[in-house]
C-alpha cells in the first residue's frame, strides 16, 4: 500500500549502518513506525524529515500485514528552528512527543490529536517557555483521549486557572502569584497521578512535571478532601 500523509516525528533511532527507525504521528493513519532507508549517508535528502518533531509530507509504503512502513520520499514542512536553539524548548518538545508516543495507540487516526500536536509545537516555536506548559499540554491530551477533567476542577484548583490550563494559548500561560504556584503544583500532582496509573514505566522526560515546591503541594493536599478521588 502506497500513500502520502502528513507526519510529525516523535522519536528516532539508528538502524543497521545507514537506516533510521522512527515513530511518527500522522494525520490520516495515527501513530505508525517507519523506516528511513539510507538517511545516515552524508548525501541523504531525507535526513531532516527523520529528525524528532520535524513536520513533513511523506510518501510511505507499507506491505500488507506489515507493522513497519518505509518512507520513499517527501517534502519537509517545518523543523522548528527556534525550538532547536533553546534547550528548555527542546525539552518541552521532546516531552510532547514522548507523551504522544506513550499515550496514543498504533494505527488509530485522530486528526484532532494531530492538529493539537502541530499547534502546540507551532506555539512553542514562538512562545517563551514556562513551567505551566508541560502540565497544560498533558491536560489537553487527556481531554482528547477521553480522560479529561476540564469540566470538574479537582483539589480545589481555582476554576479560572483550571480553564486557562485547558484552553488558553500556551504563550498566555503565566505563574505570577503564590496562589498561581499553588494551583500549578496541584495540577502537576493530578498529571503525575494520571501518568502513574496509565504508564507501565516512567517517562524519560518526566522532569518536566516534577513538583518544585513540595511544601506548597503538601499544603494543597491538606486543604482538600477530594484527593482520594484520584486513586
Amino acid at each position: 500500500m502506497n500513500f502520502t500523509d502528513r507526519v510529525i516525528i516523535l522519536l528516532r533511532q539508528n538502524f543497521r549502518e545507514r537506516d533510521r527507525m522512527v515513530c511518527a504521528y500522522t494525520l490520516e493513519h495515527g501513530r505508525i513506525a517507519l523506516r528511513f532507508p539510507g538517511v545516515n549517508r552524508a548525501d541523504s535528502k531525507l535526513k531532516a524529515l527523520s529528525e524528532p518533531f520535524a513536520k513533513s509530507t511523506a510518501r510511505i509504503y507499507i506491505r500488507r500485514n506489515a507493522a513497519v512502513g518505509c518512507v520513499t520520499g517527501g517534502k519537509l514542512e517545518c523543523v522548528y528552528p527556534n525550538i532547536r536553539q533553546d534547550f528548555k524548548k527542546m525539552q518541552l518538545a521532546s516531552h510532547f512527543c514522548e507523551l504522544f508516543y506513550r499515550l496514543t495507540p498504533d494505527f488509530n487516526p485522530n486528526p484532532d490529536k494531530f492538529f493539537f500536536l502541530e499547534n502546540s509545537l507551532t506555539e512553542l516555536e514562538t512562545a517563551p517557555s514556562n513551567t505551566a506548559i508541560a502540565p497544560a499540554f498533558l491536560l489537553r491530551l487527556m481531554q482528547l483521549s477521553g480522560f479529561g477533567l476540564q469540566d470538574m476542577p479537582v483539589l480545589d484548583i481555582d476554576e479560572v486557572f483550571w480553564e486557562q490550563m485547558h484552553s488558553a494559548p500556551l504563550s498566555a500561560l503565566s505563574i505570577l502569584t503564590e496562589k498561581d504556584l499553588l494551583n500549578l503544583n496541584k495540577t502537576r500532582y493530578v498529571c503525575q497521578r494520571f501518568l502513574n496509573r496509565y504508564l507501565n514505566y516512567p517517562l524519560h522526560t518526566i522532569n518536566q512535571l516534577d513538583v518544585s515546591a513540595a511544601t506548597l503541594l503538601e499544603q494543597a493536599l491538606q486543604e482538600t478532601a477530594l484527593e482520594p478521588q484520584l486513586v
